[in-house]
This record gives C-alpha cells, structure tokens and sequence, in this order.
C-alpha cells in the first residue's frame, strides 16, 4: 500500500505540472488585455512599467519558469485587476462558503441518494422503486444551472418560503444546497439501484439467504458493501466539484464562493487569478482521487492496490 501511495503521489505530481503548463499557455492565448481598459489611459511609458512589475515585459519562457518558481513556493501571484489583492488571499476567502455550500451538499446528496436507490432496489417494480426511479429521471434531466433559478424564482420570490440569494443563516443554505444537490442525488440513486439489484441476483447472496442469515445481517453485510463500490467511484471527483464550488448555482444564489471569484476573473481576464484557482480546483481533485482509490481497499478487501496486495 505504501509503495502504491507514493507511485499514485508522483503521478500526482506530473498531472499538477501538466495543470500548471497548460494553464499558462491557455492564459498567453486569451483575447484582450490582462489589465483592462485602464491601459487605454496610460502611456507607453506606464504601460512599460506596469508590465515590468508584473514580469510580462520578459519572454514567454522566463515568464513561466518564474511562474513555476513562485507555485512551487506557495505564492500564486497577485490579482491583475485588484492589485492590493494576492490570488492566495482570494481563494482562502472565497473557500470557506464554496466548502461549506459542498459539504451539505454532497451529504444531502449521498444520504437521500443511497436510501433512495436501496429501497428501490428492496422493492423491485414496487410503487417505492417506481418514485425513486421517477425523482432519478428528473434530477438527471434538470441541470443545476436551471433548477436554481427554478427555486430562487418560485420558492424564493414568489411563495417567499425561503431567502433567494446571499449567504447568510442556515435558512440562506437551503435553496443553493437543493440545487447544487439534486442532480448529485439522482445520480447516486439510480447507481446505487443498479448495483443493489445485480448484487442481490449473485449467488453469494442466494447462499447467505440459504444459510438462514436475518435479512438485514444480508442486505448490511454482503449487498451494501458490494453494491456501493460504483458509487465510490463517481463520489470523489463530484465532492472535490462540489467544494471548489460551482459557478451557476454560486452566482445565481450570490454565494460569494469560488465560483463567482473564477467568473469574474474570467470576465476581466485577471490572468493569475485564472491560473491560481484552476491549479486549486486540479490540487483537490487529485487529492480527492487519490483517497477515493486507496478506499477501494478498505470497502472491498478483494481489490489489490500493489504487487502482492502491498
């Protein structure tokens, strides 16, 4: 396992540095002025200065490897657009509420998700596996990007039940975490029906059954633990979306997380602002991969993550 981890670390490593690569070319390549239309006020003089101060007045090559100098020291740069402003500072500020907004989401989506898609799977073509199979359909064909505005709008304004938009007491949480949510549980849901009912047809499952095992001893110890394997899959790379934020659901419910902090930037071209939250998004990504792979080892013993299950 040790020897895996470390594998996996430099792997992460070398996907990071790609991140951080690509990045900074994409970055060269936009469209327009990192500065704004201030620089229509300056002189060339000033502007030669102020691209100084930046560093962009030396070539593309140098530029990156200070670039990669300053990353790898922790110090992602300083905000083009809000100068007094480090691109650090920004993300830290704009974490918490994305985290927060994540966590009760990604909670509400696996505790509903995977009751829903058990007692689907425990009531085959019943009327619990028809609505849990009905509430999946819609959370998968409602994007978040439209079901927010649906609940600002009707839920919000309209029948007033719940504050629209900012961030503020528990009451302010719900609308952005249904929203953010629902799609998440849907997913789960069906998955978690899915691999239920392959399981429950296994005959490892027919022959605990046979031995007079209790039912919940059955569906606790043999069929969940298998069954939610599919789930830990998609789980790590929705969690590590979930709490870096998401840009719709964030501007929508005026959440002042990651999201809205990264749309702005794009707007504005505020280069290092760009290039630091995407490295940020790519870091907890792989983080999150990482501890999803070394849980496969723990939840299902049959899978090996090195040469002689090391």
């Amino acid at each position: 396992m040790f020897r895996y981890i470390l594998q996996r670390l430099f792997y992460a490593i070398i996907t990071l540095w790609l991140v951080i690569t690509v990045t900074f070319v994409l970055m060269k390549l936009l469209p327009g002025d990192p500065f704004g239309e201030a620089v229509l006020k300056m002189s060339k003089e000033n502007y030669q200065i102020l691209l100084a101060q930046y560093g962009l007045d030396k070539p593309q090559w140098q530029q990156y490897l200070l670039y990669l100098k300053h990353v790898i020291q922790g110090d992602l740069g300083v905000s083009f657009q809000f100068p007094a402003r480090d691109v650090t500072s920004m993300i830290s500020s704009g974490f918490k509420p994305s985290f927060e907004l994540g966590i009760y989401s990604i909670c509400v989506a696996l505790v509903f998700g995977l009751l829903l898609g058990i007692i689907a799977a425990l009531n085959h073509n019943k009327w619990q596996d028809r609505t849990a199979i009905f509430i999946a359909v819609v959370g998968v064909s409602i994007p978040s990007f439209v079901l927010g505005p649906l609940l600002a709008y009707y839920v919000g304004n309209k029948l007033g039940l719940l504050p629209a938009a900012l961030w503020k007491g528990p009451s302010y949480k719900v609308l952005p975490t249904l929203a953010l949510s629902f799609g998440t549980l849907a997913n789960v849901a069906r998955m978690m029906r899915t691999s239920m009912l392959d399981v429950l047809n296994q005959d490892y499952i027919k022959t605990a059954k046979a031995k007079g095992l209790a039912s919940h001893t059955v569906v606790w110890r043999h069929t969940i633990r298998n069954a939610i394997m599919p789930v830990v899959t998609i789980i790590g790379p929705v969690f590590a979306g979930l709490i870096t934020g998401t840009l719709v659901v964030e501007q929508v419910f005026s959440v002042p997380g990651l999201g809205k902090q990264l749309v702005n930037a794009i707007y504005s071209n505020d280069y290092t602002v760009i290039s630091g939250m995407t490295i940020f998004y790519s870091a907890i990504l792989i983080i999150v991969i990482l501890i999803t792979d070394i849980l496969y080892g723990y939840i299902d013993p049959r899978i090996r993550l090195g040469k002689g299950g090391k």
